[in-house]
């Protein structure tokens, strides 16, 4: 397992890449929880601190995938930075000029999600280009995953440091200038600067014109229901056994759990096709969220959360291959961007849902809406299935010209002569 993860961090520029998105991505990571701090210190309402939180998810729901298009058209250095700056200094606008205001703490907020870059959709666009092999992108896809998992975990303890070490304000501007710094470490190595992608095909819908496509986004949104919905439900039982320790707890262990499956994932090489075996991975997913509706006592609801997470990284680092093979030509940023936007959406949509539902029925009823949410995405695929097959010429390792100015043929996985 080691040996295979270490193979693709010693290739070239391969760590560079990760770290550099890993960081660049950190203000993205931190911005709800880092937003509230701030508002609360400014002696602003729990009402006004999630309305910008909101704010800001919604607006960067909308940028990745347009964002992504324009990093297909022009390329990375001429938008993810100058995106990543544009983010920053809105939030830096927001640090300075407080909640008051309010419509311009609204448009700072909007402006810094809008203008996230989308560093996420740009590294699995450059994997292809760093790693030779199809098995390694494959690995790679799982190791991004797993990193998401620990970035999100160490994400808001960075921000208490900060809080703790400055201020509220000190830990907006400290985490968003480590994002530009991030993003700049990535725009200026060599693949990002070389990276081009396929002449893509005009149209209106750019990536959302491939069906394969549309239906794992479907699936997906249905994911993300699932995760937003439990993060909810397990306030109220964390309520009756033991507070906010209990709580922290589970979350931890949802994030654990993802980041022990997508490891052992990754160390793994899979033989037939992602399509059917993401429908595996979704309906074991689906299955493990059954038995939260137990709600045993803490210990015991600690492991069943851990359970609940085991397969969602590997059913990422599996739908980043799917995207990959299934994205029109010239779309591939795109593509991930559109992922990474559905995933946001559904958790937003699962967290507005299981807040009424957790009122009318308790934390029962809110922990049936991550299993109902998880078999309506394995419904979605399994009548997609059709759909979803491999596209022609998918998944291979062929001869590109992509990314090579003299045009020399070498072997390179399909995202390099789709993407």
């Amino acid at each position: 397992m080691a040996a295979g993860y270490g193979e693709i961090l010693r290739a070239r520029h391969a760590a560079r890449l990760l770290t550099g998105t890993l960081v660049g991505r950190l203000p993205n990571a931190t911005a709800a929880i880092a937003i509230v701090l701030f508002v609360r210190a400014q002696g602003g309402t729990y009402s006004l601190a999630g309305a910008l939180a909101a704010v800001y998810g919604v607006a960067n729901a909308v940028g990745q995938p347009l964002l992504g298009r324009l990093v297909d058209v022009y390329g990375q250095p001429r938008v993810q930075l100058p995106a990543a700056l544009a983010s920053a200094l809105a939030m830096a606008v927001f640090a300075f000029t407080g909640t008051e205001p309010s419509a311009a703490a609204y448009a700072s907020v909007a402006g810094a999600g809008l203008f996230t870059p989308p560093l996420e959709g740009g590294l699995r666009a450059l994997w292809p280009t760093v790693l030779r092999r199809e098995d390694q992108v494959h690995t790679a896809y799982a190791m991004d995953a797993v990193a998401q998992e620990v970035m999100f975990t160490v994400g808001p303890l960075l921000v208490t440091l900060c809080v703790s070490l400055w201020s509220e304000q000190g830990a907006l501007l400290v985490l968003n200038a480590l994002g530009v710094l991030g993003a700049l470490s990535v725009v200026v190595s060599p693949p990002s600067r070389a990276w081009r992608s396929a002449p893509r095909e005009a149209h209106w819908l750019g990536a959302l014109r491939s069906p394969g496509l549309l239906a794992l986004l479907g699936a997906f949104l249905f994911v993300g229901v699932a995760l937003g919905s439990i993060t909810v439900a397990s306030v109220p039982y964390a309520d009756e056994h033991g507070g906010d320790v209990v709580y922290g707890w589970l979350m931890a262990a949802l994030g654990l759990g993802a980041l022990v499956g997508g490891v052992g994932y990754g160390a793994r090489r899979w033989t037939g096709t992602p399509e059917r075996r993401l429908r595996g991975l979704v309906a074991l997913l689906a299955v493990c969220y059954l038995p939260l509706m137990l709600m045993p006592g803490a210990v015991a609801m600690v492991a069943l959360t851990a359970l609940a997470g085991v397969f969602l990284a590997p059913a990422l680092a599996c739908a980043f291959v799917i995207v990959d093979r299934h994205a029109p030509r010239g779309t591939v940023t795109e593509a991930f961007s559109w992922l990474v936007t559905m995933f946001t959406v559904g958790a937003s949509v699962g967290t507005g849902v299981a807040g009424p539902v957790v009122e009318a029925g308790g934390a029962l009823w809110g922990f049936a809406v991550p299993a109902a949410a998880g078999a309506v995405s394995s419904v979605v695929l399994l009548a997609t299935g059709r759909v979803m097959a491999a596209p022609a010429g998918g998944g291979v390792v062929a001869a590109s010209s992509e990314n090579d100015p003299n045009r020399a043929a070498e072997p390179r996985f399909s995202s390099g002569d789709r993407a």
